[in-house]
């Protein structure tokens, strides 16, 4: 009854036009048409797997969406990430399960881009964990978030300068032995690439592992 009185007062609106929407939505049929998906290939070269080869030695690599200034990619994330819409990584996981098919060169472990405890403890909840929970249960390929650890606090990659962006020395390290395992590494947004370049040197030195990056949106 609760509930019911609640979503009376304040019903769920689309984030883009403000209709009211159901519960289980972010966006309106309307406005989904408005968001930038790359339309990637998990297993061809695209934009983002074209950067990580820079930087690391990858596999495969996928974006989700494209993180332009003023979209509505960019509201859908900000909306996860600052406004406690947990249930946003799971429509954005949704979303990627009807375009990514693994085939069978399924990754063996989904991890994710850890918190700081201090970020974790502010926030009450890492935007990445719902996320890769509903993408190991639609593959059914395992997770584990503990994998990675954070060392150092930092505030966010959007409040940084260029300069700090480039700055991820020591603010990993590896938790647990992991070895002959492909990783696939999950972000929210993927900016200069240096935090995950950072984690996937940690893995990559760990054994003979390989890594394969999955991100909701890429800035470039």
């Amino acid at each position: 009854m609760k509930d019911i009185f609640l979503d009376l007062l304040f019903p769920n609106r689309c984030l883009d036009c403000n209709k009211i929407i159901e519960n289980n939505l972010i966006v309106c049929n309307i406005c989904f048409e408005k968001i930038q998906f790359t339309h990637f290939d998990y297993f061809e070269e695209n934009t983002l797997k074209e950067i990580c080869k820079t930087l690391f030695p990858v596999e495969n690599a996928y974006a989700l969406m494209q993180f332009e200034k003023e979209s509505l990619s960019r509201k859908i994330i900000h909306e996860l990430k600052y406004k406690n819409r947990e249930i946003t990584g799971k429509i954005l996981a949704d979303w990627i399960t009807e375009r990514v098919d693994f085939k069978n060169e399924k990754p063996d472990l989904i991890v994710s881009i850890p918190l700081h405890k201090k970020k974790l403890k502010e926030r009450g909840y890492n935007q990445l964990h719902l996320f890769a929970e509903t993408l190991s249960e639609f593959y059914n390929i395992a997770f584990d978030h503990e994998v990675i650890l954070r060392n150092s606090y930092s505030k966010a990659q959007a409040l940084k300068d260029k300069t700090n962006r480039l700055s991820t020395e020591n603010i990993f390290s590896l938790n647990k032995n992991i070895s002959e395992k492909h990783i696939l590494l999950v972000d929210d947004v993927f900016t200069t690439g240096n935090t995950i370049a950072t984690v996937a040197w940690e893995i990559l030195k760990a054994g003979n592992n390989k890594v394969s990056v999955l991100v909701m949106a890429i800035d470039k």
